[in-house]
């Protein structure tokens, strides 16, 4: 099961949502990543679920897109 456009579209990174109402969107990477377009924290996506916790999302911050793990692995 893929992530729903319906969710993806309610989701915010939760370290920028307070900024604004364009804050924080997120775009679908891989099927395996979302990636904040404010702040460029990477929140992975295990079995369906996103991890949505802002140390998980900075963990990955500095990591460029073509570095990122694409299997569930941590």
């Amino acid at each position: 099961m893929a992530l729903s456009a319906d969710l993806l579209a309610m989701l915010r990174c939760p370290a920028c949502v307070r900024q604004s109402d364009t804050a924080g969107l997120l775009t679908l990477i891989q099927d395996a990543w979302l990636v904040c377009q404010t702040c460029d924290r990477k929140y992975p996506i295990h079995d369906d679920i996103p991890v949505m916790l802002i140390d998980e999302g900075t963990r990955w911050q500095h990591t460029a897109l073509a570095e990122l793990p694409i299997a569930d692995s941590r």
